[in-house]
């Protein structure tokens, strides 16, 4: 064997032993560990902000407590199955208000829900009532949400003399029953849709979305799907080239 190979075969194990070691995993920096218990943000806000709801009723001194006012709630809404009310729950100066009805007085609205059978035309409706809650600002006012849905199996008259067949499911609705010191209603406001995005009815509330919802909406811009106007899509358009315009200076 000549000496070049001899010299070779006794560097080899040199070699190898720093080979490997530049193939062998290098070392990371270890990373910190995050602490998977709750971040408390101080947040440099005034807590005004919040209103103290128990001091603002107590200071209205409203002779009907929260609770009572909350139980003549679900009792106006019981007594014609969420569907209007009785008669005798009405204050003589009730006034009812939807998005775009109203106000109408007592006998105007008891004659308005007296037209519609909501019960025969959907006879599985069911209400879906939640969220009950005094207003403090008032005083004498429960707020509520509504929801509900059922399908058209029955006549509707004037609207669907014959039924559909379609289902309404409702979008979340605020709502509203103002009392007096009496316990009657005297001001009843029903249909403002808080997310036009849930259910079928067109982001529509009230009467409007239920037929809307069941191929029956009504030829008029009140009772049909919110849609931009022109005058809005050009304002929106003159907005956008005036933002690119700002940030091309």
């Amino acid at each position: 064997m000549s000496s070049r190979k001899k010299n070779m075969l006794l560097l080899l194990p040199t070699f190898l032993s720093r080979s490997a070691g530049a193939f062998s995993p290098v070392p990371r920096p270890s990373r910190p560990r995050h602490d998977a218990s709750p971040v408390h943000l101080r947040l440099s806000v005034d807590d005004s902000i919040f209103v103290d709801e128990e001091s603002m009723l107590a200071k209205r001194g409203f002779p009907l407590a929260p609770d009572e006012l909350v139980g003549l709630s679900k009792n106006f809404l019981m007594s014609e199955g969420g569907f209007g009310a009785s008669p005798e729950l009405l204050s003589p100066g009730f006034k009812f208000i939807a998005p775009v009805v109203g106000p109408l007085g007592k006998d105007e609205f008891l004659a308005a829900i007296g037209s519609v059978d909501i019960e025969a035309g959907f006879p599985d409706f069911q209400g879906e009532f939640y969220n009950f809650s005094v207003d403090p600002f008032e005083g004498d006012r429960v707020w509520y949400i509504s929801r509900g849905r059922g399908t058209n199996t029955g006549p509707l008259p004037p609207f669907a003399p014959s039924p559909t067949g379609k289902e309404v499911v409702n979008p979340p609705q605020a709502c509203s029953l103002t009392f007096d010191a009496g316990g009657l209603v005297t001001k009843y406001t029903i249909g403002y849709v808080m997310d036009r995005d849930i259910g079928n009815t067109g982001g529509l509330g009230g009467l409007y979305g239920l037929l809307y919802a069941i191929g029956k909406g009504l030829p008029f811009p009140e009772a049909m799907p919110w849609k931009r106007s022109k005058r809005y899509a050009l304002f929106q358009f003159i907005g956008g080239l005036a933002q690119k315009a700002g940030k091309n200076k």
